[in-house]
C-alpha cells in the first residue's frame, strides 16, 4: 500500500481545520475536522462542581465530557442512544477517554469552583473520530480559558498544555498514520495515541484485531503517531495565533492546518 485516500502516503495526516465559534450558546467551541471526519466540540460552564467532590471536600474544579455520534454521521443511521434507554459502550468508552485526556493537561486547582462540560458530537464520522474529538476540545478549552480570563479580569491558568491524538495502525502488514474508515475496518492492528504539544505521552490504547504485532510493529506505529502528533499541535498553534488576533475573540474564526 504506497497511496491511500487523497494520494496520501503512509506516514502522513489528512487535513486538518479548526472552525470556532460553530456553537453559539457555548462558551466556547470548535469544529475539527480530521479529513471527511468532522466533530463539533463545545464547552459549556456551571459554577459548581460535582458533589462527590464537594462531599470529599476536594479543591479545584472539574472537566468532564460526553461524546456522541449524531444519528446522520454515518451510513446507515445511527439510532440516539435515547431510543435504547441508556448510553452505548462505545461512546461510554470514548466519553472517558476525552476526560481523562483533557484532565491530564489541566491544573483543577486553578479552575477554582467550576465545572468545564465538554460536549462532542460528531457531524461526519469517516474515521479517527476519538482523536479528533480530543485535538478539538483541547483547543476549546484554550478559548473558553480566555473568555473567562476576560469576563474576569484575571488570570485563570488552568491549562498546563494541549491534547492531541492521533489513530495508527497495520493494515495489510503496513503501519499507517490517521487511519480513514474503510483503512479502520480493515486493521489488523488498531491504536489511538495521546500526547501533549510538548511530545508528552497522555494514553495509548492499542489492541490486535485478531491478530498480534511485533516490538517492532509498535515501535513503527509510535513513531508515526508522535509525528501526526507534532502535525496536529503546529495545525493547533497557528489556530490559536489567528484566534487571538480576532476581534476580542468573538467573531467567527476559521484557519487551516493542513498537513501536506
Amino acid at each position: 500500500m504506497n497511496k491511500r485516500s487523497g494520494g496520501r502516503s503512509n506516514d502522513k495526516m489528512r487535513p486538518v481545520k479548526f472552525e470556532a465559534d460553530v456553537a453559539r450558546n457555548a462558551l466556547a467551541s470548535v469544529l475539527c475536522s480530521f479529513g471527511n471526519t468532522q466533530v463539533i466540540c463545545a464547552v459549556s460552564l456551571e459554577d459548581s462542581v460535582p458533589k462527590w467532590m464537594k462531599d470529599q471536600n476536594i479543591p479545584g474544579g472539574w472537566v468532564t465530557a460526553e461524546y456522541s455520534m449524531l444519528p446522520y454521521s454515518t451510513m446507515p443511521r445511527k439510532a440516539r442512544d435515547i431510543t435504547r434507554g441508556k448510553i452505548d459502550g462505545r461512546s461510554s468508552e470514548i466519553q472517558r477517554l476525552v476526560g481523562r485526556s483533557l484532565r491530564a493537561v489541566c491544573n483543577l486547582e486553578a479552575l477554582g469552583a467550576r465545572s468545564l462540560c465538554v460536549d462532542c458530537d460528531v457531524l461526519r464520522a469517516d474515521g479517527g473520530t476519538r482523536t479528533a474529538s480530543i485535538s478539538g476540545a483541547s483547543l476549546a478549552l484554550e478559548i473558553a480559558r480566555l473568555r473567562l480570563e476576560k469576563e474576569l479580569r484575571q488570570p485563570i491558568p488552568f491549562l498546563r498544555a494541549r491534547a492531541t491524538a492521533v489513530s495508527v495502525g497495520i493494515v495489510s502488514g503496513i503501519a499507517l498514520l490517521d487511519l480513514d474508515y474503510h483503512e479502520d475496518s480493515a486493521a489488523e492492528v488498531d491504536m489511538n495515541v495521546v500526547m501533549t504539544n510538548r511530545g508528552e505521552f497522555i494514553e495509548i490504547q492499542g489492541s490486535g484485531e485478531e491478530s498480534t504485532f511485533s516490538k517492532h510493529q509498535l515501535g513503527l506505529m509510535l513513531r508515526l503517531a508522535e509525528n501526526g502528533c507534532v502535525e496536529v499541535a503546529r495545525a493547533q498553534e497557528n489556530f490559536l495565533k489567528k484566534f487571538s488576533r480576532s476581534k476580542n475573540h468573538k467573531h467567527k474564526v476559521t484557519t487551516k492546518g493542513v498537513v501536506s
